[in-house]
């Protein structure tokens, strides 16, 4: 009989599984009508999904297995679950047409997750080309946290710009534009990007004073932030 071998590939990928399970509770809580739990569910979600890369670096178990089961995760916690949630939580006034643009999201994600698997060579990236789906899902986990009421819902002012963001998000994943990976947690890289560090402490500052609220805004200018970059970088490409 022979013995089971347990690689250093099943640290990493126990911090997927969380993912997908973050995910799937997340749609749970959704059908229960508990989109506050649901939105955080999906933060926790992305939390995992960043801590497999970073377990599977220290490991040195980076998989084309984790790779892929990390995707499948991706699919569950960062597409169909805020798909669900802003469906259930706004977008089922228009019945079909919610149906379908809340589906939407879910789709370009799918299709933004395929490029990434067909794109990969190796498994350090530096940058990512299209809206990264977590951002995108946070973004939508966010806009919960910060304007949704159990009670009354979204205010009126914001459900103008629902479908909107929901159209625009689903267009930045399936987009060339780039987006820069967070950089990895070392001293050599604190010395190498030190500006990137004190933002991301500085938005964990402004998160914690905020109890959340500030959530939405930060993604939404880290989104715009890339588009601009990406323009700017465009035009002195071209001016070369």
């Amino acid at each position: 009989m022979k013995q089971i071998r347990v690689t250093r590939s099943v640290i990493p990928n126990l911090f997927t599984a969380m993912n997908m399970f973050s995910g799937f509770l997340s749609i749970l809580h959704t059908n229960q009508g508990d989109y506050t739990y649901t939105a955080w569910l999906i933060i926790i979600a992305a939390l995992f999904d960043a801590l497999d890369g970073i377990v599977a670096r220290l490991t040195k178990s980076s998989s084309k297995l984790g790779v892929q089961l990390d995707s499948l995760s991706d699919m569950v916690s960062f597409g169909v679950a805020p798909s669900f949630l802003i469906y259930s939580t706004y977008l089922n006034n228009f019945d079909t047409v919610g149906i379908i643009i809340s589906a939407l999201f879910m789709i370009a994600g799918g299709f933004r997750l395929a490029r990434f698997n067909v794109q990969l060579v190796g498994f350090d990236k530096t940058f990512f080309y299209g809206l990264p789906i977590p951002l995108a899902a946070i973004t939508i986990s966010s806009l919960i946290l910060t304007f949704f009421n159990p009670i009354t819902g979204f205010p009126e002012n914001i459900t103008i710009i629902i479908i909107p963001l929901v159209l625009f998000l689903s267009l930045m994943m399936v987009t060339r534009i780039k987006y820069n990976s967070l950089p990895k947690i070392s001293f050599s890289s604190v010395k190498e990007h030190p500006f990137q560090f004190l933002s991301l402490l500085a938005v964990g500052i402004l998160v914690i004073i905020t109890a959340g609220k500030a959530f939405f805004y930060i993604f939404v200018f880290f989104i715009l932030f890339g588009i601009f970059q990406h323009l700017f970088n465009s035009i002195m490409l071209k001016k070369d």
